[in-house]
């Protein structure tokens, strides 16, 4: 660990519901922690804001898991932030910051056979950069084919994942991966999981898909264990879920990112202008 708090939950945000299923794949990684969590859903969404601007919610996000429980680590379930604030939130908190990008670029790379990595998101991630960067730091020669796949955040959040309109919009943005040598793609957004089967069955079964909230799942248990800083099996984890606004939208969603019925949300002001 960085320094403070060896006990206590694991902190997570994310701009929205998303974050979820970073939420649901610690919680099956790390069954006996407890877990705090904000969505920050009075400023949904992060994509469209400034750097500046997301690097002030990140750190006002922070602040509030915080003072809600002494968190141990903190999860940035956030590709947005994770491309933009890590450096800014690693220096101001006294516990080690994990985001979603990195782990997703190691697996990612663990995953290819050699051949090119696609990386799908939404256009504030992909025209971030943020995978792009984190792949090439480790693999400089390795081919990256960036796609934007917007319409994958509603379809998630209105339930329709492994449907005729889902496979449709699955073969408008990625039918044409294959062909361009890919063997590998990332799934660069928190929705885009409820849409794996669907996306595997349009690009095929030669193409590995790399489910970053799983990485990043995994990254956090690493860095607990080194740490000794693993949760005991007693007392039974407890789990906070936090909005900023409309909890009772985010409760009707959450409970397909969790996969199952989540505790009820409480709204919070954080205290900070949109």
């Amino acid at each position: 660990m960085a320094t403070g708090v060896t006990q206590g939950p694991i902190g997570v945000f994310d701009s929205g519901v998303g974050g979820l299923t970073v939420l649901r794949a610690l919680r099956a990684r790390l069954p006996h922690e407890s877990t705090v969590y904000l969505g920050d859903t009075a400023r949904v969404p992060y994509g469209a804001r400034s750097a500046q601007t997301v690097v002030r919610y990140a750190l006002n996000n922070a602040r509030f898991l915080s003072e809600a429980a002494p968190i141990k680590l903190l999860v940035v379930a956030c590709n947005t932030a994770s491309a933009v604030a890590l450096p800014a939130l690693s220096e101001a908190l006294e516990v080690p910051v994990i985001g979603v990008v990195e782990p997703g670029a190691d697996a990612a790379l663990a995953a290819s056979r050699g051949g090119a990595v696609a990386v799908i998101g939404t256009r504030g991630t992909v025209q971030s950069g943020a995978y792009q960067r984190a792949l090439a730091a480790r693999a400089p020669d390795l081919e990256v084919i960036s796609q934007p796949c917007p319409l994958f955040v509603p379809l998630a959040e209105e339930g329709w994942t492994d449907d005729a309109v889902a496979e449709a919009v699955a073969r408008r943005y990625l039918e044409g991966l294959p062909g361009q040598g890919v063997d590998t793609l990332v799934l660069g957004c928190t929705h885009y999981p409820l849409l794996a089967s669907t996306i595997a069955g349009v690009v095929g079964p030669g193409v590995r898909l790399v489910d970053s909230a799983a990485a990043t799942a995994e990254a956090v248990a690493q860095r607990l264990e080194a740490a000794g800083a693993l949760a005991p099996a007693a007392p039974a984890p407890t789990h906070q879920l936090y909005v900023t606004d409309a909890p009772e939208a985010f409760a009707r969603v959450a409970a397909r990112f969790l996969g199952e019925a989540p505790p009820p949300p409480i709204e919070v002001d954080i205290g900070l202008s949109a």
